[in-house]
């Protein structure tokens, strides 16, 4: 539905509403039906309001999600103190990377929805805290866009790997087994212990490890390889 610029939708109330309001909603009905439980009508009815008053806010269900998802961001930015002047870069990163992995793991519909190369609000100004924190390492200007969008990238898209599987509407498992975690988990376990232990050493004597594994620590694992990375390349002094 087409938003009519100047003048409020016949019927809706939209000057009772706000953007804001209808976001902060809709991360509710999000976290509670799923991507898939998220309707329009729905959300007006928690709002008690028409649907036409919506869509004077928001054009259409994608972008709604979208915001919903940059609202999460926007969340654990708040929650994630800034480092002090002089402070190490690598202990801000982490601290800023643990905050984004922790919102989405209490909104896990939200994961898939946090796109890189940014373009909403909040998503940029993820990238831009941690291209202000690479910039203290020292290292050369010219290599600061490029290791910037890699930690953004590593933050962003193996969150999302790692949380998405748990969103209310996730796909089924291919036996259409239930998609808790630890059926997920347990159904790719026994898929890999069906393996030929020739073929796939590793993974037939890890399945014990992939139905017990803690999400935060294997995100923070990978998470402290990269930075110990960065610390190593980096020039201790400061930028002049």
């Amino acid at each position: 539905m087409q938003r009519t610029r100047g003048r409020a939708p016949t019927g809706g109330r939209a000057g009772a509403l706000s953007r804001e309001v209808i976001v902060g909603a809709a991360v509710a009905l999000l976290d509670e039906r799923g991507e898939r439980g998220l309707t329009f009508r729905l959300l007006a009815k928690q709002l008690n309001t028409g649907p036409g008053a919506l869509y004077w806010h928001v054009t259409n269900k994608d972008e709604l999600v979208a915001l919903a998802a940059d609202q999460v961001l926007g969340d654990a930015l708040a929650a994630a103190p800034r480092p002090e002047e002089g402070a190490a870069a690598g202990s801000g990163l982490r601290v800023l990377a643990t905050a984004v992995f922790d919102a989405l793991d209490r909104h896990p519909w939200a994961a898939s929805h946090v796109n890189a190369p940014a373009t909403r609000e909040n998503a940029l100004r993820l990238l831009d805290r941690i291209g202000t924190l690479v910039a203290r390492t020292g290292l050369p200007v010219e290599r600061h866009f490029a290791i910037s969008t890699a930690i953004s990238y590593y933050i962003t898209g193996v969150s999302a790997q790692i949380v998405a599987p748990r969103a209310p509407d996730a796909p089924r498992a291919p036996d259409g087994a239930a998609t808790s975690r630890d059926a997920y988990l347990a159904h790719t376990a026994e898929r890999w212990g069906e393996l030929d232990p020739v073929d796939y050493p590793f993974l037939t004597r890890t399945t014990t490890d992939l139905r017990h594994h803690d999400d935060r620590d294997q995100f923070t694992t990978g998470l402290d390889l990269l930075l110990e990375g960065l610390n190593a390349t980096a020039d201790p002094r400061p930028p002049t």
